[in-house]
């Protein structure tokens, strides 16, 4: 793997847009700039190597050297504990680049049942497990799960599923017009300005190659279905670790 195959999936834009950083690391964020397909530098801190910073660049880690000659992509562990470094971080870039998008822009289902977990669902109006998770939608919603739904055409832009999304997300009812299309059922044609490209480029930043993939409220990335209550009891538990590499 190459470096610049590293850093292509961070890639939202050609243009770097840097927030308002300290102005210390100036030879970091010089090399920061000159990377095309870094969109957002979040935050520039330490590690415990000396010499070696975390950058948060949207959802994704990067490891700088101080003189900003260097990086690297991958995980950071401690080799007497074992523990890595770098998941939970990831997990909490992950999940603020999620929340960043704002839940006006998703569509969401919940019930009057008390919240106890949130999860975030990349998916495909046309995808067999999909389909399959949202018949059990009431069923996270009773076993306290809201579950936001960021809609991920595995087909692309120029797909009927996209078609599909955007004359949801443009209908009156929106949640019952993505039920009725999830069920295989006609839904009226229909545009409107909606985020559902915006949705698109989150996946692909964060790294969803299929869908389902849920987002739990740690930031985990969860490949796949899971049943509502096995779930939830993964949820009460904390999570599971970071399973991104068992897509």
């Amino acid at each position: 793997m190459t470096p610049s195959s590293l850093v292509l999936p961070l890639a939202l834009a050609t243009t770097a847009v840097f927030a308002d950083l300290a102005q210390d690391f100036p030879k970091i964020r010089e090399s920061l700039k000159a990377l095309p397909t870094v969109s957002q530098v979040e935050e520039i801190r330490p590690t415990p190597i000396t010499g070696l910073y975390e950058i948060m660049v949207g959802p994704n880690l990067l490891y700088f050297s101080e003189d900003g000659k260097y990086f690297l992509a991958g995980d950071l562990v401690e080799a007497k504990t074992q523990k890595n470094l770098t998941v939970p971080r990831r997990n909490e870039a992950r999940l603020k680049a999620i929340n960043a998008l704002g839940e006006d822009q998703m569509f969401i289902f919940t019930s009057e049942k008390a919240t106890k977990h949130t999860i975030t669902v990349f998916t495909d109006i046309d995808c067999g497990y999909c389909r399959k998770l949202h018949r059990d939608v009431k069923s996270y919603n009773e076993n306290g799960i809201k579950v936001r739904y960021l809609m991920f055409p595995r087909a692309g832009k120029e797909s009927s599923s996209y078609e599909k999304a955007v004359s949801a997300w443009c209908a009156k009812d929106r949640n019952a017009a993505l039920t009725r299309s999830k069920n295989g059922e006609d839904v009226e044609n229909k545009e409107c300005p909606n985020p559902i490209v915006r949705h698109m480029a989150l996946g692909d930043q964060i790294g969803v190659t299929g869908t389902p993939t849920i987002i739990t409220d740690t930031g985990e990335l969860l490949p796949g279905y899971l049943p509502p209550g096995p779930l939830a009891r993964l949820l009460d538990q904390g999570g599971s670790g970071d399973l991104s590499g068992q897509r």
